[in-house]
């Protein structure tokens, strides 16, 4: 369960929006590229990562929003952009899954496996080093050692 889940999601990465509504796959190609996207999909599981211009996908994954959260990457060529559709070739797998791509807003998309509308990841940009450097601006910071004092309790 956990294989499909990650090949479904790692898929899903190859798709984002460039302007309103479905995009052509050009246009999300363009606008995904080795950029980076936290997700959350229609059966709870959730994560974050990029598509490479190669076609190879890295990132994170926890299943159904529960348990351990798995580092995965998919190599170059898994993603593939064809001048009518974005698809997935995955070793394994019986069938060449592809998607639809439907941008929700400005920094967000839906992507979907074509034909299969209910099963769909939501993904929004992220800028990773923003978060880092927020989350490290919240933590408590040391506070400066009083030396005058110390030498005080030292000579004492």
């Amino acid at each position: 369960m956990l294989g499909r889940s990650i090949i479904t999601v790692g898929i899903l990465f190859a798709v984002s929006p460039a302007l309103a509504g479905e995009l052509k796959p050009e246009e999300a190609k363009h606008f995904i590229a080795g950029k980076y996207f936290s997700y959350s999909c229609f059966e709870g599981s959730s994560g974050a990562g990029r598509v490479n211009a190669d076609g190879s996908v890295a990132g994170t994954i926890q299943v159904r929003g529960a348990g351990p959260v798995h580092f995965v990457s998919l190599p170059t060529g898994t993603i593939r952009v064809q001048p009518d559709s974005i698809c997935a070739s995955v070793r394994g797998l019986p069938f060449q899954p592809c998607f639809a791509v439907n941008q929700t807003d400005a920094k967000s998309f839906r992507g979907s496996v074509s034909g299969l509308g209910f099963a769909y990841c939501d993904f929004t940009r992220r800028n990773p080093r923003l978060e880092v450097s927020a989350s490290a601006s919240s933590a408590t910071r040391p506070q400066p050692v009083d030396t005058a004092s110390m030498r005080m309790s030292i000579s004492e």
